[in-house]
């Protein structure tokens, strides 16, 4: 068997979106697979070895192109406070673009949809992934506060992770676009934490 062009790797990938999200990642199945994206089973073996590796690509795809936009909305930002507020939008923004992707994000949970079978490459572009996101809060930190301990981190993981996903969550899982006023509302909130400093470990 040949092996599947981009183009079809694509839809493979864009299918099992779909249906993690319409399903949850328990939910799909080789057949559904398969069935949804118009193509053999073999195809989806032959391409990525299993449904676990699958899976783990279009995790790390979505987060991959997510964290792309979040860093570059960041750099864009006239000011440090600014960056972060953009890099708490991203979720938003993100779902203009990619919707199923940015659905994907918030609503599943990425250990709901990683498991044992993901290969060992794969296992360290997610770890990867990790990484990434921790290095941009590190920079955004330094940038407010010219920190880069712990606890400004912290602080930062809320308003770039914890804020958005609190007021966001419930556009996402209904599949309804993000109110305008969440996102006001969560610049708003983002801009009244930076006000106060990080803490100090004793």
């Amino acid at each position: 068997m040949a092996r599947p062009r981009v183009h079809d790797l694509d839809r493979l990938l864009d299918a099992a979106e779909r249906l993690v999200v319409e399903r949850g990642a328990q939910g799909v199945t080789v057949r559904s697979l398969a069935t949804a994206a118009e193509v053999p089973n073999g195809t989806i073996y032959h391409a990525f070895g299993s449904l676990g590796a699958l899976l783990a690509h279009v995790w790390l795809r979505a987060a991959s192109g997510f964290l792309d936009l979040q860093t570059e909305l960041a750099d864009q930002a006239e000011d440090p406070a600014a960056a972060v507020a953009a890099a708490a939008d991203a979720p938003a923004a993100f779902a203009g673009r990619r919707p199923e992707a940015a659905r994907l994000l918030i609503t599943v949970k990425k250990e709901h949809l990683l498991g044992p079978q993901v290969p060992e490459d794969l296992a360290e572009d997610l770890l990867a992934l990790d990484k990434r996101l921790v290095a941009l809060l590190v920079r955004l930190a330094e940038r407010l506060w010219g920190r880069r301990d712990a606890q400004a981190v912290e602080v930062l993981t809320t308003c770039v992770v914890d804020l958005p996903t609190a007021l966001f969550r419930r556009a996402f899982t209904s599949g309804e676009p993000i109110p305008e006023d969440s996102r006001v509302r969560l610049a708003a909130a983002v801009h009244a934490i930076l006000l106060l400093p990080p803490p100090r470990k004793d």
